[in-house]
């Protein structure tokens, strides 16, 4: 080969590879700019932290092909420059206070001065409290920019409270009924030690009077049971009043009655109770409790079916003047989610009163019920004056943030340290406060995208404890659109000049009409060329990019058409197409780790605030890493790496858990569950059943096979009962911190030893085996016997001599004959 070819195939190659190489740099370069794929106002802002510019730009310039309207302006100093402060549109997130009455108690009345937020007021404050502040914000967000801020909450001394007290009448609820009247006044006075402005009532139900819940049957439909009155759905007696020493003569007077089947119609009961505001008799400024007292299951929507009745339940009021539900045999039960809608609509904070036989189920019921919570009655209720106060006291003693933002545009997150004076982690629930106690609590706002309707961009939402009809009201606007692209502003122009009067001018750039394309609307299908005068290359990224389109696109009239994929999911996109939603780093099989992790945006994973990372795989706080209850991270045994604890090597070896709480030789928190197991799980164990209520915050699940999966953080924990019962249990925590228990539902025992029964075996067992020898020794010797018995008739058999005569016997006389003499006389 000669020099002047190899030469040539020099030059061949390097012109192949600077293309390759300056498409590489241009996708490097890509790669740290989120901003560069947004060719529209709206869609550069709803990136975060990228910003618009919608200065006029003279668009024959060819500096212009090179300028960015959408950038970012931590990293582009020199775009800033290149453009008037005046046209860069980007918004940031902002919060004013509308509403802010200072945290008051119920019966104070003081003069209030403010003198934050720029202004001061004085005013005298109302009787009534104010638990929670502020009242009301405005709140101006981008898309996936979080924004956090403080509400504080303390429970006011001496706050109302009504309590409305809803019975289950069946017959077997009789001896309850009559100790409840008898118990009354004491349950008064035992509210009344709380607060000073309370307020009772009283209510029943039954069942709805169809088959197969009670008998139609004419005579038993008028007395169901001896003594008892007709059957109803549910009846209000005394309706909420101050007049609260009327209730136990109320509870004496109703009448008890009687229905078929177990479950009774309590739901019923409880829709009406929850939502019959007036007629009930709720205030608005109230602790409210509904208290509900029973020893039977409940019917759920559905059964109704059985009665032949259809009609879902409405959710609305149906009591007549009298207090009778007028609507139970028109329409079925409510479900569990309808009873969960009323009562957080309400506000009204269900206590489940139940038997030991029903506190299962209602344990499990309460968990789906907003602001429920459950406690066993004894057979007669004789405890009922101690179960309502033990349940008051707990609920009030704990405060729960909830909002009814949208779920599918808006996302609020809780933290707060509590009582405490460390950090605050995610959570919203504190627990253990009393009268007075401020609870701050960090609500983190964040818009997850933009509905598609714009008249969602705007919206508001409550943030509200738990069981109190106090809220913090949120008035949200999404920050979806700039300005510029709505009609009125200055630089919207329809049918512009700059747009070759086939387009709209707005935010600097043109969008055509249905028939004309380009940067200017230059074109149409006559002419894919361009104007004359416009520059050329307006498809590649800077002077020194020698490829159209990145490489991955078609230039026609100066606008890049970037290329299609087979999966619709991959999208090519960018000015210059030099971007891309599909070549990000992968984490578990996972682009970017997944939606709820990040996302791909320009080949780089754009995460979620929570995550971090190159795949967005890493938990980007230690807060998963604080044990619950606090402490230090990883229980000082450990690093908190991507969000889970590496654990220490220790002189006993390496400290294990989620948390690195225990060494391989220890237990963990084993010994702490297992009472409470035994208790919840086994009524076993050394705690009573009112002491297991008090000293038990978990509700362990049952399974039928314990399994412990130690690559979740899974501790297996195993014991022997009082009775010499195994037991097993694992416990691990959730990634908010949640303490999880699942127990094994049946213990193993050792088989019961039933000492009678073996001594009784045995002594049985003895005079049967002597039988049994008796029986073969009598056996053995018939054999013998009859064996020498055949032995001597065959010898018998075998004699040859006459057995007619003795042949050992010898006549007296003998004969003799001489053998010479031949009888011849002489």
């Amino acid at each position: 080969m000669s020099q002047e070819q190899v030469t040539m195939r020099a030059w061949f190659l390097l012109f192949l590879l600077v293309p390759l190489v300056l498409t590489q740099g241009e996708k490097k370069h890509s790669i740290q700019d989120p901003c560069a794929p947004k060719t529209t106002c709206h869609e550069c802002i709803q990136t975060p932290t990228c910003a618009w510019c919608s200065e006029p730009w003279d668009m024959t310039d060819r500096q212009y092909l090179e300028r960015k309207r959408c950038f970012l302006p931590s990293i582009n100093v020199d775009q800033q420059f290149q453009c008037s402060a005046a046209f860069i549109v980007n918004p940031s997130n902002n919060y004013t206070l509308l509403q802010y009455n200072a945290l008051t108690n119920a019966s104070a009345s003081r003069k209030i001065s403010q003198s934050s937020y720029n202004h001061t007021s004085s005013y005298w404050s109302s009787h009534e409290a104010v638990q929670i502040y502020p009242q009301r914000v405005s709140l101006k967000l981008r898309i996936n920019e979080a924004f956090r801020f403080t509400v504080s909450y303390s429970q006011a001394q001496d706050y109302p409270v009504d309590l409305y007290y809803l019975m289950d009448l069946s017959k077997s609820m009789e001896d309850d009924k009559e100790k409840l009247s008898v118990l009354g006044d004491l349950l008064v006075e035992s509210m009344q030690k709380i607060t000073s402005d309370f307020r009772l009532g009283f209510g029943s139900f039954v069942d709805k009077v169809v088959m197969p819940y009670v008998s139609t049957v004419p005579k038993k439909l008028a007395e169901p049971c001896t003594g008892c009155e007709a059957p109803y759905g549910f009846r209000n007696h005394m309706s909420l009043s101050g007049n609260v020493h009327g209730f136990s003569g109320e509870v004496r007077r109703a009448a008890v009655s009687g229905n078929l089947d177990a479950p009774e119609g309590g739901f019923d009961a409880i829709m009406q109770a929850v939502v019959c505001r007036e007629k009930i008799g709720w205030r608005e400024k109230a602790r409210r409790l509904l208290v509900f007292s029973t020893d039977a299951g409940f019917h759920y929507a559905g059964d109704g079916k059985l009665g032949g009745i259809v009609k879902p339940n409405d959710g609305e009021c149906h009591l007549d003047t009298g207090g009778e539900y007028t609507h139970s045999t028109l329409q079925d039960y409510p479900s569990i989610s309808q009873v969960n809608l009323k009562v957080r609509q309400n506000a009204i904070n269900v206590i489940f009163a139940v038997t030991s036989e029903q506190i299962s189920v209602y344990d499990r019921l309460k968990d789906n019920v907003e602001g429920a919570s459950s406690g066993m009655l004894s057979n007669d209720s004789s405890n009922v004056v101690d179960l309502v106060r033990e349940q008051y006291d707990k609920i009030s003693s704990s405060v729960e943030m909830k909002d009814n933002a949208t779920t599918d545009a808006v996302k609020v997150t809780y933290y707060s340290a509590c009582k405490g004076s460390g950090p605050a982690i995610q959570t919203n629930k504190c627990d253990g406060l009393k009268v007075g106690d401020v609870v701050k609590f960090e609500a983190e706002v964040e818009v997850t995208n933009c509905p598609s309707d714009p008249r969602k961009w705007k919206q508001i939402f409550k943030i509200y404890p738990v069981g109190i009809n106090e809220s913090l009201i949120v008035d949200l606007e999404m920050l979806c659109s700039c300005p510029c692209e709505e009609e009125g502003d200055q630089w919207f122009i329809r049918k512009a000049e700059q747009c070759s009067k086939f387009g709209t001018y707005k935010c600097g750039i043109c969008e055509c009409d249905k028939t004309h394309f380009g940067r200017t609307c230059e074109c149409d299908s006559d002419n894919i060329h361009g104007a004359p005068g416009l520059p050329v290359g307006g498809c590649r990224l800077d002077n020194t990019s020698v490829v159209d389109c990145s490489g991955r696109g078609t230039c026609v009239c100066g606008v890049c058409e970037c290329e299609t994929r087979e999966n619709p999911e991959e999208v090519i996109s960018g000015q210059y197409c030099e971007c891309d939603n599909f070549s990000c780093d992968y984490a578990n099989g996972l682009l970017c780790s997944g939606p709820d992790h990040g996302t791909c945006v320009c080949g780089k994973c754009q995460c979620k605030p929570d995550w971090t990372g190159e795949a967005c795989d890493c938990r980007a706080s230690s807060i998963t890493c604080i044990p619950p209850g606090g402490g230090e991270i990883c229980s000082g045994n450990g690093d908190c790496k991507c969000g889970a604890c590496e654990c220490y090597e220790g002189k006993e070896g390496r400290y294990t858990g989620k948390f690195c709480e225990k060494l391989p030789s220890t237990s963990g928190r084993c010994l702490e569950f297992k009472d409470c197991v035994q208790c919840q799980m086994y009524k076993t164990g050394s705690l009573t059943a009112e002491e297991c209520l008090g000293n038990c915050t978990f509700t362990p699940s049952s399974v039928d096979v314990i399994e412990v999966h130690e690559e979740a953080g899974e501790v297996l924990c195993a014991y022997f009962d009082e009775e010499d019962c195994l037991f097993a249990y694992v416990y691990t925590y959730s990634d908010n911190n949640t303490l999880i228990v699942r127990a094994q539902e049946e213990r193993e025992c050792p088989p019961e030893i039933h000492v009678l029964g073996i001594v009784l075996g045995v002594i049985g067992a003895i005079v049967l085996i002597g039988l049994a020898l008796l029986l073969l020794w009598k056996l053995l010797t018939t054999i013998h016997d009859r064996r020498e018995f055949a032995k001597f008739e065959k010898e018998r058999m075998m004699a040859k001599w006459d057995t007619g005569e003795n042949p050992i016997y010898k006549q007296a006389t003998s004969t003799f004959k001489n053998p010479t003499y031949a009888g011849k006389s002489c």
